[in-house]
This record gives C-alpha cells, sequence and structure tokens, in this order.
C-alpha cells in the first residue's frame, strides 16, 4: 500500500483502441492497488470511464473525468474539481503524447499544423495541466508529479515533432523540480522505449500495412533486453515508485524504461 490514502490524478488514463492496455490505464490500476484514489481523466469520458470500471472491478477508487489537453480551461476545471472532491492533489501523472496519428513527419515533410498540433497535445497541455496544479500542492508544500516522456528525445527518431516536445518535457520537468524543491514538491520524467501498448503497435499496423504479428516482431528484435519490448506495467511500475514516498529523494530524474535501449545507443 505504497500510495495509501493519496490523491492522484492521472491525465491520459483512457487509451486507444487495439490489443493489450495503455500506460495510463495500467498506471491507474496500479496506484489504486496501493492504496491511491484515482481521477482517471481523458478526452473521451467513456475510454476514462472504462478504465474506472477497471479500477473498481479490483477493489480500488477511481472517478472517470472528461478533459481536453488542448483547452487549458478543462485542465483548470480538472484541477478545482479535484480539490473540491478531496482538498488536496498529491500525485500528478501526465500521460498524453500523440506522434504518427497527429499528423508527424520527418523535418521537410511536417507541416505548420500539425507541428502546432502535436506541440499543443504533447507540451503545452503539460504545461498548463502544472501550472492550474501547482497553486495546490505549494499550499500543502507537498506532491509528486510524474511526466511521461520517451526515448525518442534521445535516440534517432525520424519524426520532428514528437521527438522535439519529448525532449521539452525533459527540460520543462527539471524546470518544475528545481523550481518546487523548497516546497516539497518533487518532479520526475519517465522514458519508454520500445513498449507493446495499443496506441504505440496499432498505428504503426495502420501505417504500414503489415499486421500486428509482424509489426510486433520487428520491435521486439530492436529491445537489448531478452528481444521484447516492454509492456505498460513497466510503466506504471515506474510511475509507481516516482509517486511513492520511497522516491522521496528523488527529484528532476529522467529514468528510462527501455530494455536497454539508452545504452545501446549511448
Amino acid at each position: 500500500m505504497r500510495l495509501r490514502d493519496k490523491i492522484a490524478i492521472v491525465i491520459g488514463a483512457g487509451q486507444s483502441p487495439g490489443e493489450g492496455m495503455g500506460n495510463g490505464r495500467a498506471t491507474c490500476l496500479r496506484f489504486a492497488q496501493e492504496g491511491a484514489t484515482v481521477m482517471a481523466v481523458d478526452n473521451r469520458l467513456a475510454s476514462a470511464e472504462e478504465t474506472a470500471a477497471f479500477v473498481k472491478k479490483e477493489g480500488g477508487e477511481c472517478v472517470a473525468h472528461e478533459a481536453d489537453v488542448t483547452k487549458e480551461k478543462t485542465l483548470a476545471a480538472t484541477m478545482a474539481e479535484a480539490k473540491r472532491r478531496w482538498g488536496r492533489i498529491d500525485i500528478l501523472h501526465y500521460n498524453v503524447g500523440v506522434s504518427i496519428a497527429g499528423g508527424d513527419a520527418p523535418p521537410t515533410e511536417i507541416t505548420e499544423e500539425a507541428f502546432d498540433r502535436i506541440c499543443t497535445i504533447n507540451l503545452r497541455g503539460a504545461v498548463m495541466t502544472v501550472k492550474h496544479l501547482l497553486p495546490i500542492m505549494r499550499a500543502r508544500r507537498a506532491g509528486a508529479i510524474v511526466m511521461i516522456s520517451s526515448l525518442a528525445a534521445w535516440e534517432q527518431y525520424p519524426y520532428v515533432t514528437y521527438k522535439a516536445t519529448k525532449a521539452g518535457m525533459i527540460a520543462f520537468t527539471q524546470q518544475i523540480a528545481i523550481q518546487n524543491a523548497e516546497y516539497g514538491i518533487r518532479a520526475n520524467v519517465i522514458l519508454p522505449g520500445l513498449m507493446d501498448t495499443p496506441m504505440a503497435v496499432e498505428n504503426r499496423v495502420r501505417i504500414s500495412g503489415k499486421t500486428r504479428a509482424e509489426v510486433a516482431a520487428m520491435r521486439d528484435a530492436k529491445v537489448p533486453l531478452r528481444k521484447k519490448m516492454g509492456t505498460a506495467w513497466d510503466v506504471a511500475n515506474a510511475a509507481l515508485f516516482l509517486a511513492s514516498d520511497e522516491a522521496n529523494f528523488i527529484t528532476g530524474v529522467a529514468l528510462p524504461v527501455d530494455g536497454g535501449g539508452a545504452v545501446k545507443i549511448g
């Protein structure tokens, strides 16, 4: 029960259609299994409600909430609703990101519209979420923020906007960590490598014309550790540690969860 009596908000708690489980949903489940009351937030309320139902089926506490990270007012409303319900927010997990599905492309092919859309979702949404979260955490002089970046921030990655925004997520998290250390607020960021999640795999199936098994096999072959992609549970367990008091002296850290991917690229 590492999160006993904690209030946790997971932004991006639903998931894309497809086989398996996404990072946000798995994190909601792990947080609740460890004693947290979770607000599962997604731009598709039905998907957030599905996540909440999974949590409740396992005996956890979870409420679904709708918010669109491209609209600051909905993020402000989310923080206000959490404060109204529970009087505090102990943990924020920001798990929103888009690349191929948002029209991402190599630098010579990216459109202005796609670049702006992806930046808004991946980075501006995180900034605006934290903007409305910090006053609540500062008032209590405590809190843990866990962001999701990507190994794409460090490795050779073909699509420009995802790479740039995920690198920006690392810098933003470090800024929040150092500027809020005096308030007892910790901020860390996870860099998933190749993961077997619906968003990561199904989008590549769609654009490649290959079967899911073929895409999964190609991705598995690139992973140093056991030649097998990670799963949403690997990310969720890392998020659990960083959100818990076990990580009480850890802040400003970028943690790869990548099966050795970062070591491979040097």
